[in-house]
């Protein structure tokens, strides 16, 4: 639960290195809050009969709804930071600058160049899964050094 957690606690803290388990387990932990808070939002919603159904009439399944809808824009938002940052050190600890994936979403909101990010995506998602560089580069010492040891303190 520590890993799942650490990039919380390191909140904005785009400098340094992060290993693949810390991205991952958050990774973990980002999706199943984000799939629970949707089934909350969908729960609200009535699967049968959706052409006869007013809102008006029945605010339970509305207000659930609207619930879980404004839960998941609060965590979205919430974890926009620490996602951005784990991701950041994570491209760190491979030895490249977190601009790499600053890029791709400013390319994203440009017409036209969005169309051509997905293969620039493809190639960050191999970055993120292979091993740390070894030894120290400029972003600061491995995080498997042993110096390292107190992170979770």
């Amino acid at each position: 639960m520590g890993w799942m957690i650490l990039p919380l606690k390191r909140y904005a803290d785009f400098s340094g290195r992060s290993r693949r388990m810390e991205f991952w387990m958050f990774t973990l932990f980002f999706w199943i809050v984000t799939i629970v808070l949707g089934l909350i939002a969908m729960s609200g919603i009535p699967w049968t009969g959706l052409e006869s159904w007013n809102p008006e009439q029945e605010w339970g399944g509305t207000i659930m709804f609207m619930i879980g809808a404004v839960l998941l824009v609060i965590w979205w938002l919430g974890t926009l930071v620490p996602v951005t940052a784990v991701t950041v050190r994570r491209l760190h600890d491979r030895g490249l600058s977190g601009w790499w994936y600053g890029g791709l979403i400013i390319a994203g909101f440009v017409p036209l160049v969005n169309m051509i990010t997905f293969p620039g995506y493809l190639v960050l998602l191999v970055f993120l899964c292979l091993p740390s560089q070894e030894g120290t580069n400029k972003w600061g010492p491995s995080p498997f050094d042993p110096g390292m040891a107190s992170v979770f303190r």
